[in-house]
């Protein structure tokens, strides 16, 4: 009995963290400061994530992204196209392009219980529109993860001095766009930071919140939300 037991479990499929891009309150966060020039945001909340937990906790592995046209920048139609195309390199449908992370056995601790916390950092490699950074390096992300109340994860991460250059994210790379990319130059900032916003589902329960009541999506903010669901989207 005992063999068949140790066979079942070493059978069994790890753990997962979800995040459902679909929730609405899953977010990326871009400022891109440039000192002589403009101060652009680029935001979403379309952020989904399929995170494997290892055995005892202490080692996530698997995905995040974000797809290319959920990205608003600056709330403005004709920057966000811009941005697009930046992106692509007006090479690809912005609609099959996603700005992506692959977590490698992170090494961190999931919180026990209600109101715990823990932090972590790991260098991730990320893309955009499948393209690595041109160093082969990686993004250097550090960040918090809190056990709530209902026992999702709360995760908080960052990620300074990302480089859209290293992607191939900018003017110059972009087909119509090299005899602006001069005019440009101290316009647009090549560096930034991001910031992540994200609500992980623990094992063995769904990632997708219910559309009311206390695991209503952050964005837009509906009235059924209670007052201590409201605190969790500002805090």
């Amino acid at each position: 009995m005992l063999p068949a037991v140790l066979l079942a479990l070493l059978a069994a499929p790890p753990p997962t963290l979800r995040v459902d891009g679909s929730a609405g309150n899953n977010t990326l966060n871009g400022v891109f400061d440039a000192p002589l020039g403009e101060r652009i945001t680029a935001t979403s909340s379309a952020v989904s994530c399929d995170i494997r937990v290892d055995g005892e906790g202490r080692n996530l592995s698997g995905t995040c992204s974000v797809p290319l046209d959920t990205i608003t920048v600056d709330a403005d139609a004709t920057k966000t196209e811009h941005f697009r195309q930046w992106a692509t390199n007006r090479k690809v449908d912005p609609s099959r392009c996603l700005l992506s992370a692959q977590l490698e056995r992170i090494p961190v601790s999931l919180p026990g219980g209600p109101g715990e916390s823990t932090q972590f950092q790991a260098d991730v490699p990320f893309t955009v529109c499948g393209r690595p950074r041109d160093d082969g390096g990686r993004e250097r992300v550090t960040g918090t993860l809190v056990r709530l109340d209902d026992g999702w994860v709360r995760v908080r991460a960052r990620v300074e001095h990302f480089h859209r250059e290293a992607y191939r994210v900018g003017p110059r790379f972009t087909e119509g766009w090299l005899a602006r990319v001069q005019s440009l130059a101290k316009v647009v900032a090549e560096e930034g930071t991001l910031e992540l916003t994200l609500f992980a589902s623990p094992p063995g329960t769904s990632a997708r919140p219910r559309a009311s009541g206390d695991s209503a999506p952050c964005l837009p903010r509906p009235s059924t939300r209670s007052p201590t669901e409201e605190r969790k989207c500002r805090t």
